[in-house]
């Protein structure tokens, strides 16, 4: 008995000892793997020696960032320090993992024949439909930085005038996840005989790929989408997506996106706890989401970068398949407030800015008219939950 207990317990002994050398190795093994990078050279670094640089540590370019002075990279950890050694490179990024931010959702119904048209509750909260009349956004261009569009939806098709793939530009910018295309619906479907109408139903709609079809990205993907817009001369981005990560390449290329007049606008995010990036930063207009009471949703983010809040519970829109779905999230909120943003656009005599000899807004002019037209909601002024207040498109447009 004695001895077969003793057989048991070095069977025992050198099954853990050959257990941990294997977890050790797969630690080993997970730490030495290659990951993605965001590599940013010094000014004056020619394409030629930054791909000497890269292919000297083993590194595999994934695209060209050229808006950051930049690549997006393959490398070891041991590259990735040897590389950061190197004189012309300024630093290395994460390339990290960015979210479309929606919190729930009911499930889209097949669709044989298309419903008819109602006014989502959103947009008539927000009194879009009060400056028709007026204007429609007509000819202002927004680019949907997201999981793409749905191109063939009859309530979106005729709105949208272009568009990139930046995961592979080899492809269209379809929308195979339905985030993108629900996003889209919010800022600009048209005003015909079904489904829902947009913010702005004859805003110009470009469709910018940047999330795969289980809605996430990588970061160098963003940057790329931005450097489309600015590159095509977009007037309204919208971002419903985020990181937690503050990281400097997103940064840079945010700001110059800004500097070339675009307007930008950005989901706080979902977590009820502090807004993330882009949101977060000064130039990019934070979006947190209010249900029909007026409410912020207990989920959306919240701090001192929110500037606006905006409808983002059960909103109703387009979605892939030529269908329509009821959503929630900050990313519902973020397009009324960048759809409000191209109708103040549409619209001139608002601004004093100048572009290229063109009259009209900057984007922190756009930004003020938003914010100081907006209904206040919660503590009177300026507060953590809803920014300013709630977006108004009648007072943003129409008030003196």
């Amino acid at each position: 008995m004695k001895k077969k207990f003793s057989n048991f317990l070095v069977v025992t002994v050198i099954a853990g000892i050959v257990l941990s050398l294997v977890g050790v190795a797969l630690v080993s093994q997970a730490k030495s793997e290659p990951a993605r990078k965001i590599v940013v050279f010094k000014a004056g670094v020619d394409e030629a020696t930054r791909e000497i640089l890269i292919n000297k540590v083993g590194g595999v370019k994934i695209k060209d960032l050229k808006l950051v002075e930049g690549k997006a990279v393959l490398l070891s950890p041991q590259a990735e320090k040897t590389l950061a050694r190197q004189a012309g490179v300024l630093r290395i990024d994460d390339d990290v993992v960015v979210e479309a931010l929606i919190r729930s959702g009911i499930a889209a119904k097949p669709a044989p024949a298309q419903p008819a048209e109602i006014l989502p509750w959103g947009v008539d909260r927000i009194d879009a439909d009060l400056v028709w009349g007026t204007t429609t956004g007509d000819s202002i261009k927004v680019a949907i930085i997201d999981t793409g569009i749905d191109l063939k939806h009859p309530d979106l098709k005729d709105n949208i005038k272009g568009g990139y793939n930046a995961i592979n530009p080899r492809k269209s910018a379809n929308d195979d996840n339905g985030h993108g295309t629900h996003v889209a619906g919010i800022v600009g479907a048209i005003d015909n005989t079904i489904g829902v109408i947009g913010v702005g139903p004859q805003i110009d709609l470009y469709a910018v790929k940047v999330l795969d079809r289980n809605g996430s990205g990588y970061l160098s993907d963003v940057i790329e989408g931005l450097d489309w817009a600015i590159t095509n001369r977009m007037q309204v981005v919208n971002m419903s997506l985020g990181t937690s990560s503050d990281i400097q390449s997103l940064h840079d290329v945010v700001a110059r996106a800004n500097a070339a007049g675009i307007v930008q606008v950005a989901a706080a995010g979902n977590s009820g706890g502090s807004v993330i990036y882009p949101a977060a930063y000064l130039e990019v207009i934070a979006v947190s989401a209010t249900d029909k009471t007026d409410t912020i949703a207990s989920w959306s983010s919240r701090g001192p970068e929110v500037d606006l809040a905006a409808p983002g519970v059960n909103i109703y829109s387009t979605y892939n398949g030529q269908t329509y779905k009821t959503l929630s999230g900050t990313s519902m909120a973020a397009p009324h407030v960048a759809g409000a943003a191209a109708l103040v656009l549409s619209v001139s005599g608002k601004c004093e800015f100048l572009l290229d000899d063109v009259s009209g807004c900057s984007p922190s002019e756009v930004q003020q008219r938003l914010e100081t037209t907006a209904e206040d909601l919660g503590v009177v002024g300026r507060d953590d939950l809803y920014g300013s207040g709630l977006v108004d498109a009648k007072k943003a447009v129409l008030a003196p």
